[in-house]
């Protein structure tokens, strides 16, 4: 199959890789648009394993504050050069963490860093919900394994859905970036600010 320019233009306004790797994509498979995207998403996913553990000593604080100024968010997002902290698509990327951030208010970043008294707290009312339901002792243990689990993944950052795409977690966001943009990029920290709270 023929890949034209407009083939390689949709492809690029998809996934915003570079012209070249759209081009490429396409013609690994076959002109056939949604395998392309694919492609293109485990080359970002390679990309992002390549890239762990890189510093990121450079990048951008941003804000969101909701309607009414009642509750604010601020994230600090890293990168590893000047050049990727300055791009539109990096800062827009950390004003979108604060709007998720400000609306969906996790506790941590991720699950090593929840505090063990929360994690203690919440297992043992899930052992007494589980032993008062008259489960036996075998079943408790999973039970409370699975309603950890699911618990860790709503309060914990990188495992929360985004919230304008719940298609996609955090964590696979920041993977796509990272296979755009070429650099390490990880959320250093954040905090959100909420009137009387």
């Amino acid at each position: 199959m023929k890949i034209t320019a407009k083939m390689v233009k949709d492809l690029r306004d998809t996934t915003a890789a570079g012209m070249m790797d759209c081009k490429k994509a396409l013609g690994e498979t076959d002109g056939d648009f949604d395998k392309a995207v694919d492609l293109l998403r485990q080359k970002g996913l390679a990309v992002a394993a390549k890239r762990a553990g890189r510093e990121t000593s450079e990048g951008t604080i941003e804000c969101y504050i909701h309607a009414g100024g009642k509750i604010a968010a601020m994230v600090e997002l890293s990168c590893e050069s000047d050049f990727v902290a300055k791009t539109d698509g990096f800062k827009e990327f950390a004003r979108e963490l604060a709007l998720h951030v400000a609306a969906v208010n996790p506790v941590a970043l991720s699950k090593e860093d929840v505090p063990e008294d929360v994690i203690a707290r919440e297992k043992e009312i899930y052992v007494q919900q589980a032993i008062d339901s008259g489960k036996p002792e075998a079943i408790v243990e999973k039970m409370v394994g699975g309603k950890m689990d699911k618990f860790l993944k709503e309060i914990c950052l990188l495992d929360q859905p985004f919230v304008k795409d719940p298609d996609f977690t955090i964590q696979e966001m920041i993977t796509d970036l990272i296979g755009k943009m070429g650099e390490s990029i990880s959320i250093k920290r954040f905090s959100r600010f909420q009137v009387g709270a």
